[in-house]
């Protein structure tokens, strides 16, 4: 069985564009940032493209529900460290998690869960993951022991927090 890493990371830049006008990341983009670095990772860590997957076969992930804590401010030019994970596999969906900090991991930014349901294109409705993909994706599963509410586990990443100046 191949080794993946379970819980990839990245780097990327905050742009100017995409902040509010009190010069923080704006709320939605944080969503963005978040599912673009997974989307990243899973090509550079994993070789999986979901596109192709979309081209080819038909069929993706739509999102079926999105949380988000935000903790801390992201600013212009600042450069975050995403770090992502999935918690759950099941038949017809996902779990996953994103972590925004800061370049050195000292202060957790915003806390991201979406779950995704496996969908075909073509019918316009869910189905359920076929063998070979739930195989792949139950080797990159790295689930929580505890807690497993997303308050929970806002509330378990708290202390991780610097306080603001």
């Amino acid at each position: 069985m191949k080794y993946y890493e379970k819980e990839p990371e990245s780097y990327v830049k905050i742009r100017f564009a995409d902040c509010d006008p009190f010069n923080h990341l704006n709320n939605a983009r944080y969503i963005d940032y978040m599912i673009n670095a997974r989307e990243d990772q899973l090509l550079e860590c994993y070789g999986f493209d979901p596109y192709e997957l979309a081209r080819n076969e038909g069929l993706g992930w739509v999102a079926a529900q999105t949380q988000v804590a935000y903790l801390a401010p992201a600013l212009p030019l600042e450069v975050v460290t995403i770090k992502t994970r999935l918690l759950s596999v099941t038949g017809k969906s996902l779990l996953v998690e994103a972590l925004m900090y800061d370049p050195d991991k000292t202060t957790l930014k915003a806390v991201l869960w979406t779950t995704l349901v496996h969908f075909n294109i073509r019918s316009g409705k869910s189905q359920p993951h076929r063998s070979n993909l739930l195989d792949f994706l139950q080797q990159i599963e790295a689930p929580l022991n505890v807690p497993t509410v997303f308050e929970d586990r806002v509330a378990a990443l708290r202390p991780q927090l610097k306080p603001q100046a």
